[in-house]
């Protein structure tokens, strides 16, 4: 019937993937997606489009007609110091309408298993009396990441070197190839590799649940929170009545015990933040980093 044409969605979703494959965005997606082609009742193809820290996504999202059929993975903090950072970044934080947030996790720093490092003080010693010898990797600039390893060179009066890269994946790779001695990433990461590095400090409020013996920034006397949020946006303009089916199908995924319990596992934490709460919290964080950004620039 016409009227059943004129609902949405009646064609397949291209979601767009801001990272390479294999990193938390990715997997992620792939969880979700069996659950949420049902929900929807439509095909959803994966495309990836990594680079810039996610930037080259973002910036491709703003520009798909907003009619739902084009939506991608957003992380928080990386689409509010982008375009705070840089001019170029390609697209503005208010561009980007989010749908829901329902991942997060604290980034953390790792040294290798047989590092001289058994804590963060250890670290800092040496880089005090090694400037810009250690290298670090993390997945591009602007990111959480980066966000974290400048805030630590400031609070510890260091300087390292910053190696990015074009996702997690990459970047763990690079650090067990031994091309960078310090990794910045995040707790899934570190969880799912704990058996090959040593993580020094996660930067939470809380310890780290499934890593409860690895001190916060806090504990080790920095003041240095930076969690990283995976959700979805889509393009501006796109009428509420799309985003509100794409927030109701995506916090019945998140919210299915199967799926909550899966996510924990990997190292994460499960969170259903819909998307008024999630423009809310945007434009909070916006005005909590724009003051950091500025400094750093």
């Amino acid at each position: 019937t016409v009227s059943s044409a004129q609902t949405y969605p009646n064609q397949s979703i291209t979601y767009q993937i801001p990272f390479k494959e294999g990193g938390p965005s990715s997997v992620e997606a792939e969880r979700m997606l069996p659950y949420l082609k049902e929900k929807l009742n439509t095909d959803i193809n994966l495309v990836y489009q990594a680079g810039a820290g996610g930037a080259l996504a973002w910036a491709e999202l703003v520009k798909q007609k907003p009619d739902g059929y084009f939506i991608s993975g957003i992380n928080i903090p990386h689409i509010i110091l982008q375009p705070l950072a840089r001019s170029g970044a390609g697209y503005e934080t208010d561009q980007i309408k989010p749908v829901v947030f329902f991942n997060s996790t604290p980034t953390g720093v790792a040294v290798h298993q047989d590092a001289p490092f058994q804590t963060l003080d250890d670290l800092v010693a040496y880089a005090k009396e090694n400037p810009n010898r250690i290298l670090c990797g993390g997945s591009g600039m602007w990111t959480g990441y980066h966000m974290a390893y400048l805030l630590f060179q400031e609070a510890a009066g260091v300087k390292m070197l910053y190696i990015p890269s074009k996702g997690d994946k990459p970047t763990t790779e690079a650090f067990m190839d031994r091309k960078t001695r310090v990794l910045w990433t995040n707790s899934s990461n570190l969880y799912q590799n704990r058996d090959q590095l040593k993580v020094l400090a996660f930067a939470s409020e809380e310890p780290f649940p499934l890593m409860p013996e690895v001190p916060t920034f806090h504990q080790a006397g920095y003041d240095i929170t930076v969690p990283i949020y995976r959700g979805i946006g889509v393009p501006p303009e796109t009428p509420d009545s799309i985003v509100s089916v794409l927030e109701t199908a995506f916090l019945e995924v998140v919210n299915n015990p199967a799926i909550r319990s899966e996510i924990q596992a990997d190292g994460a934490v499960p969170i259903s933040m819909d998307a008024k709460a999630a423009q809310k919290f945007i434009r909070q964080k916006r005005d909590e980093w724009a003051p950091v950004v500025e400094k750093f620039k």
